[in-house]
């Protein structure tokens, strides 16, 4: 800092060295919406938020009671270990036995994460490195993209809302890239399109991994929340699977604990172990009494994720009801918390950004525009069933309002 008495000059600004990994990332393109939104939020305007996969409603009262009790035991404070407690894996792998038929070792075939998305990340960065390839479904849910590039491998996107055509896209890829692509992500029901698939679709994907080399992730971030009978298959119930890759799931959705970050990583053990090793570098593990509840949660709040889900399918049936009437054009999803929705005529010309920012800002509704979910998802709209029956009827008619309203205007 300089006196007043000092001759003024001119500092040289100091540079600050970004790594080229940050660089790497794309263009965040919900900036705008959520700017929006925050602003209309300040100002008052009771925004209806269907833009972000983030449940409402609150996990069982037996989860938060075990959760009080293990805050009172001065021990569950002190550091955990980083791939979680023993008895919380051995509940991973009673649940997925039960639930699928799948045997899996809780020491050396199971890890806690900090939520999914983190295990995701960081095995992302355990697997790639400069000059590896993922494959990865599109519309693709941002981190499968953002996770590969900040480890510094590059991304080759691949529509997967035709499965049968996204496997053979796949073999094409392994066929015709050198070198051929190291890791295969996949994700259904997906996120955002609401694909799903059955089990001989995992069963294909298991031949060309053994046939091409190529690991493989599932995140079965939504294996939970599946509507009208359909139960979504494990990507390690197929035989051979836990030889090429692993499966994330997370206790956010159907137990309805995003906040608490809960997730799992199962299946090969060599890419468990290469996940746990990272992890060990980086945290101390999930909060011990997170840890404790999860166990509870997983023993005794079965039914209570079932209600979840048909909670889910009715908050659907609602939503696609409302818009199907005032003239939209959607498929029902089969799983997921979200409705993917074609633009209708004539906003289509819009672009999803624009018709989203048009929503939030003249009708007070917050979506996700599909372009955010790269150039496959353009021309369609993600609106998360987050919010009661009430809300989501309230929603639709504050739509229909917004862009009848335009159509006088324009007419006018």
């Amino acid at each position: 800092m300089r006196s007043e008495s000092e001759v003024p000059f001119t500092d040289n600004p100091f540079s600050i060295p970004i790594a080229d990994r940050v660089k790497r990332l794309p263009p965040y393109l919900f900036g705008k919406i959520n700017k929006l939104k925050y602003e209309k939020r300040v100002a008052g305007v009771d925004v209806i938020d269907l833009g972000m996969g983030n449940p409402t409603d609150p996990p069982d009262p037996l989860i938060i009671e075990k959760m009080t009790e293990a805050l009172s035991d001065p021990k569950n404070h002190r550091y955990s270990v980083s791939n979680g407690i023993a008895n919380l894996r051995k509940e991973v792998a009673t649940r997925y036995f039960k639930k699928y038929g799948v045997r899996l070792d809780p020491d050396t075939e199971v890890v806690t994460c900090i939520g999914s998305k983190e295990g995701f990340s960081h095995l992302c960065l355990a697997l790639m490195g400069p000059g590896d390839t993922a494959i990865v479904p599109a519309p693709y849910f941002p981190i499968h993209v953002y996770a590969v590039a900040l480890a510094a491998g590059n991304v080759i996107s691949l529509d997967c809302r035709e499965p049968d055509k996204f496997l053979s896209n796949i073999a094409y890829t392994c066929q015709h890239l050198y070198p051929k692509p190291k890791l295969v992500i996949v994700n259904f029901p997906h996120n955002p399109s609401t694909t799903c698939v059955e089990q001989d679709f995992y069963d294909e994907l298991v031949k060309l991994a053994k046939r091409y080399e190529f690991l493989v992730i599932s995140d079965f971030a939504y294996a939970d929340i599946c509507f009208d009978g359909y139960k979504a298959p494990s990507f390690l119930s197929s035989k051979g699977a836990i030889d090429v890759g692993v499966e994330f799931t997370t206790m956010s959705k159907g137990y309805s604990m995003a906040g608490w970050r809960v997730g799992f990583c199962t299946g090969n053990q060599e890419m468990v172990r290469a996940l746990a090793t990272i992890k060990g570098y980086y945290d101390y593990g999930l909060f011990q009494p997170t840890q404790i509840a999860a166990i509870v949660a997983m023993r005794h709040c079965e039914a209570a994720v079932e209600s979840v889900a048909d909670e889910y399918q009715v908050r659907r049936d609602v939503l696609c009801d409302g818009l199907e009437r005032i003239g939209w054009e959607l498929e029902r999803p089969k799983g997921t918390m979200f409705v993917w929705a074609k633009i209708p005529e004539p906003w289509a010309k819009m672009g999803s950004i624009d018709f989203a920012m048009k929503l939030l800002d003249e009708g007070g509704v917050a979506v996700s525009p599909g372009r955010g979910f790269g150039e496959d998802g353009e021309g369609y709209l993600r609106l998360a069933i987050v919010e009661n029956v009430q809300r989501l009827r309230q929603a639709v008619r504050q739509i229909d309002r917004c862009l009848n309203k335009s159509a006088v205007t324009a007419e006018s």
